[in-house]
């Protein structure tokens, strides 16, 4: 049996339900208290530092230590706050971390307490849908957050975490599109099935990338942390924010990370499949030993947030946001429509091998005259922009030539007169006049 049968699901006692319900919400709890050690431990390294040794074995419990401050710190609400909304805003944004799980498969059905149930709360068919539904409401506490709090700084960070969110947001949800029609559903549990034997991330490799690029865009993390930018913002939308609410938004970021990454293994990497050469064995995938092979997946992808962290610093905005309309969305778009072409091509026509190496053939060769031509316009355009700079630079600088002063472009020479004169060459022009 497979936890794919939607039969399985809706037919829970209630005691099954709230057992998992605690299950998922101790696993997130106790996965961000790792996550935050780990990071530091990682960065650390990668810094040459010790990082957190003191508290518990290997540093374990800091991270407990550390939110047993953050609740016994005095809280701080400036005056020029929306109460309501400021109140509001993080635990929009927790809740909505904590209930995208719902739909998040750990392992196959297993029997619990006397009854055969599958490792997951519930699933329909436009469970990944739901995922992306969730998250988009999860904003809202950012932009609540930035918007209540009264200040400028805030309000720019969440401005600029709703903008980031709709551009990376369309590109992740472009990047689902070709797991969709390989798995035929929408659904987490027969996505995980329809991934035997050859994981998604093999076969659907461009969106695999898009979607790892995306995630990171879409949590706020380095190097795409632009809404919290620390030299430009203070702290962005939680500058205001202190104490347990300030809490509440560091528990939110990092159950995003944990779910994007679920999500991830979920549709890209055989969800609770062992992997190879695992798989080999019998029992691999039965009993509650596929929770572990999750587990170690999903820290795979926590492991490369850390990594991106402690390697690549901050982009610019412009950048940021060029990259994700200008290259990951038209890229997707791109890689749909091929997918889309194979899977016709596969199903419904009969085609040989030369027949398929041929188009391939075409298809190449088209790209690399549509790259060639996209390079030559480039390049005219960099000669023109040098010729008209050779051209500025050639003609003697006026800085008055437009009738009020201006600088003199690179390479232009200005003549600095005084004011006597300026004033005497004033009256011999009016004598002589």
């Amino acid at each position: 049996m497979t936890n794919g049968q939607f039969g399985f699901f809706g037919t829970d006692p209630w005691g099954i339900v709230i057992v998992k319900v605690l299950g998922i919400f101790a696993l997130l709890v106790l996965l961000t208290l790792f996550t935050i050690w780990w990071e530091r431990r990682v960065v650390s390294r990668m810094q040459n530092r010790i990082g957190p040794n003191r508290v518990g074995p290997f540093g374990l419990l800091q991270s407990l230590m550390d939110g047993f401050k953050l609740a016994l710190k005095e809280e701080i609400v400036p005056k020029g706050v929306h109460l309501a909304v400021y109140w509001i805003a993080p635990i929009v944004s927790a809740t909505m971390a904590f209930v995208a799980f719902a739909v998040i498969p750990f392992g196959p059905v297993v029997e619990m307490f006397g009854t055969y149930t599958p490792l997951q709360l519930t699933d329909f068919p436009v469970s990944v849908l739901y995922v992306l539904a969730i998250a988009s409401i999860g904003i809202y506490g950012i932009v609540l957050a930035g918007w209540s709090s009264g200040s400028i700084y805030p309000l720019l960070g969440s401005l600029r975490s709703s903008a980031q969110m709709i551009s990376y947001e369309i590109a992740m949800g472009l990047s689902f599109v070709a797991v969709f029609l390989y798995a035929g559903s929408m659904s987490t549990s027969e996505i995980v099935t329809a991934q035997q034997p050859v994981w998604f991330a093999v076969i659907l490799l461009p969106s695999f990338l898009i979607y790892v690029t995306a995630m990171v865009g879409e949590t706020n993390r380095a190097p795409f942390d632009l809404p919290e930018a620390e030299g430009e913002l203070v702290g962005g939308f939680h500058t205001e924010y202190s104490s347990m609410k300030f809490a509440l938004f560091f528990l939110a970021e990092y159950i995003n990370m944990v779910t994007v990454s679920a999500l991830a293994t979920t549709l890209f990497l055989g969800g609770w499949q062992a992997p190879w050469p695992l798989s080999l064995w019998e029992g691999a995938n039965t009993g509650y030993w596929p929770i572990l092979w999750w587990l170690a997946k999903v820290q795979i992808f926590i492991f490369i947030f850390i990594w991106l962290r402690g390697t690549l610093p901050r982009l610019r905005y412009d950048q940021f946001m060029k990259f994700g309309w200008k290259v990951l969305i038209p890229v997707s778009i791109a890689w749909i429509l091929i997918v889309a072409t194979a899977r016709v091509v596969r199903n419904e026509m009969t085609i040989s091998t030369t027949q398929i190496l041929l188009s391939g053939g075409i298809v190449i060769a088209l790209l690399l005259v549509a790259s060639w031509l996209l390079q030559a316009r480039a390049d005219r355009k960099a000669d023109a922009k040098e010729q008209e700079f050779a051209e500025a630079q050639a003609r003697p600088f006026d800085a008055m030539a437009g009738g009020y002063p201006v600088p003199p472009m690179p390479g232009q020479q200005a003549e600095l007169t005084t004011r006597r004169a300026t004033a005497s060459t004033t009256t011999q022009e009016a004598i002589d006049g």
